[in-house]
C-alpha cells in the first residue's frame, strides 16, 4: 500500500467523522451548564420557597434531594441512550424536556407540585447532561478536545458557584412579582435559545455497534444509589426514622449484585450499563476516585456557607451570593491557562491546587473566627479568591484525566460513569457536610458549627492531594 494511498484514506476518514464547530461547542456546554446551576440556585431560594408555598423543613429536603437523587440515579442510562439513539437526539429531547420542567416549577402551586417537578427536571437533566461529554469525545481529537474538556470543566465549576449568586439576584429583584419562581422561569428562554443553536451547529453521533440496554444493572444501579443517597438526603429532616437505617444497611447489598450482574455480562461478551473492564484504564479509575472527596467539599461549602451567611450573619440574598463572586472570577481567570500548565506540568497541577484551595479554605476559617457575624464579600475576599485559584486548578483537569482514555465507542457510558460519580458526591456532600453544620449550630452556635464543617472540608480538601499523587504524570 501507497503512501498517497494511506494518506487519502485518513483525509477521507477525517472529512467523514462527525466535527465539533466553535458554535456547538457553546451550545453543549451552555447545556452542561443549566443542570449544575440549578442544583446550587436553589440553596438561596429556599427561604422564600418555604414561605411562600408554606413547605416544612423535610419537604424543602426534598426540592433540592428529589432532583439531585432522579439527577444522579438516570445519568449512566442516559449517557447509554445516547449510545443507542443517537447523542444529538437525546441531548434535543432532554434540553427540551428541561425547559418543560422548569416551566412546571416555576409555575408549581404547591411544595409537592414543585417538589415532583424538580423529580422531572433531575431526569431531563439525565437525558442531556451525558451527551455533552459524549458529543465533544466523539468529535473532537487532540489540542481541540484538550481545550474543549477544559472548557467544560470551567463551565462545571463557574456554574456551581455562579447558581448560587444567580439565585440570590432572582430572588432579591423580585421580576415582575415572580419572587423565587424567576430562579425556574429564566430557564425557559435560555433552553429556546439553545435548542435553536443545537439543531443547527451539534452533530449526531453515536456507537457503532450499538448494544441492547441492560435491564437488571440498571434496575440495580438505580436501587443502589437511592438506597445511599436518599436516607442521608432526607435522614436528618425525618429524624432519623427506621426505614432510613434499612436503606443504608442495604446498599452494600445492592452494590455488590449490581458489580456481579455487571462482571457477568462483561465476560460473556455483551455491553453492561457500567462495564468493569472499564475501570481498567487507570486514567479513569483514579480520577474517579479524586472527584468524591473534591465533589463532596465543594458541594457541603457551597450549602454550608449560604445557610451561615443568610441565617447566622444576617444578609440577604444577594450579599450572600456575591460573597462568593472572588472566588468565581479567580476559577474563571485560571481556568483559561489551566491547558497551558497542564502542557507544562502535568497533573502535579492537581496537587498544586489542592494546596492553594487549602490556603484559601484556612483564610476562610480565620475569618468567621476573627469576624463573626460580620461576614460578607470583603471579610470572605482573600480566602475566596485563593480557594477559586485552587479549585480551578484541579476541576478541569480531573475531567479530562477521567475521560482520556475512553474510546469514542463508549464515550456515553464513560461520561454518564463520571457525572454520575460527580453528581452523587455533590448530594453526599450537601447530606453529610449540611447535616454536620446543621446538627452542630444548636449546641455549638452557628459560628463554630461552620469553623468544624470547614475544618472538615479542609481534611477533604488534604485527602484529594494526597490521592492526585497518583495520577499519571501526563494527561492524553
Amino acid at each position: 500500500m501507497t503512501t498517497e494511498t494511506i494518506t487519502s484514506r485518513h483525509v477521507r476518514t477525517a472529512e467523514e467523522s462527525p466535527r465539533l464547530g466553535g458554535l456547538g461547542l457553546f451550545t453543549v456546554l451552555l447545556a452542561a451548564a443549566l443542570p449544575l446551576i440549578d442544583f446550587f440556585i436553589v440553596n438561596v431560594a429556599l427561604p422564600s420557597i418555604g414561605a411562600d408555598l408554606s413547605a416544612s423543613e423535610s419537604v424543602l429536603e426534598l426540592v433540592v434531594a428529589g432532583y439531585g437523587l432522579a439527577y444522579a440515579v438516570l445519568l449512566v442510562l442516559g449517557g447509554r441512550l445516547g449510545d443507542l439513539f443517537g447523542r444529538r437526539r437525546l441531548f434535543l429531547g432532554g434540553m427540551a424536556a428541561f425547559g418543560l420542567t422548569s416551566l412546571a416549577c416555576g409555575l408549581a402551586p404547591t411544595a409537592w407540585t414543585l417538589v415532583a417537578a424538580r423529580v422531572a427536571q433531575g431526569a431531563a437533566s439525565a437525558a442531556m447532561l451525558p451527551q455533552v461529554l459524549a458529543t465533544i469525545q466523539s468529535t473532537t481529537t487532540g489540542s481541540r478536545r484538550a481545550k474543549a474538556m477544559s472548557l467544560y470543566g470551567a463551565t462545571a465549576g463557574l456554574s456551581m458557584v455562579a447558581g448560587q449568586i444567580l439565585g440570590g439576584v432572582l430572588v432579591s429583584a423580585d421580576l415582575w412579582g415572580t419572587g423565587w419562581r424567576s430562579a425556574f422561569l429564566v430557564n425557559v428562554p435560555v433552553v429556546v435559545v439553545g435548542l435553536v443553536l443545537a439543531a443547527r451547529a451539534v452533530p449526531e453521533t453515536r456507537a457503532r455497534r450499538p448494544e441492547p440496554l441492560d435491564g437488571p444493572g440498571t434496575v440495580l444501579l438505580a436501587a443502589s444509589l437511592l438506597a445511599l443517597l436518599a436516607p442521608l438526603t432526607e435522614g436528618r429532616a425525618a429524624g432519623w426514622p427506621l426505614w432510613t437505617w434499612l436503606s443504608l444497611a442495604a446498599f452494600p447489598l445492592l452494590a455488590a449484585a449490581f458489580y456481579t450482574v455487571e462482571r457477568r455480562a462483561d465476560r460473556a461478551g455483551r455491553t453492561p450499563l457500567v462495564p468493569p473492564s472499564l475501570f481498567a484504564l487507570v486514567s479513569l479509575r483514579r480520577g474517579l476516585v479524586l472527584i468524591l472527596p473534591f465533589s463532596i467539599g465543594f458541594s457541603g461549602f457551597m450549602f454550608v456557607i449560604a445557610v451561615a451567611l443568610q441565617k447566622g450573619a444576617g444578609l440577604g440574598p444577594v450579599q450572600a451570593g456575591l460573597a462568593l463572586f472572588p472566588l468565581a472570577v479567580t476559577f474563571l481567570v485560571t481556568s483559561i491557562a489551566g491547558p497551558r500548565l497542564i502542557n507544562r506540568f502535568g497533573t502535579r497541577v492537581v496537587t498544586a491546587g489542592a494546596l492553594i484551595q487549602g490556603v484559601g479554605l484556612t483564610l476562610m476559617v480565620l475569618a468567621a473566627w476573627r469576624d463573626w457575624p460580620d461576614l460578607g464579600l470583603v471579610t470572605l475576599l482573600p480566602g475566596g479568591a485563593i480557594a477559586g485559584v485552587g479549585q480551578a486548578l484541579q476541576l478541569p483537569v480531573i475531567f479530562r484525566i477521567v475521560l482520556s482514555e475512553v474510546p469514542p465507542a463508549r464515550a456515553g457510558v464513560g461520561s454518564g460513569v463520571m457525572v454520575t460519580t460527580q453528581q452523587s458526591a455533590l448530594a453526599l456532600g450537601v447530606a453529610t457536610l449540611g447535616t454536620l453544620f446543621l446538627s452542630l449550630t444548636p449546641t455549638l452556635g452557628m459560628r463554630d458549627a461552620l469553623i468544624v464543617t470547614l475544618l472538615v472540608q479542609l481534611a477533604t480538601v488534604a485527602l484529594t492531594g494526597l490521592l492526585s499523587l497518583r495520577l499519571p504524570r501526563t494527561v492524553g
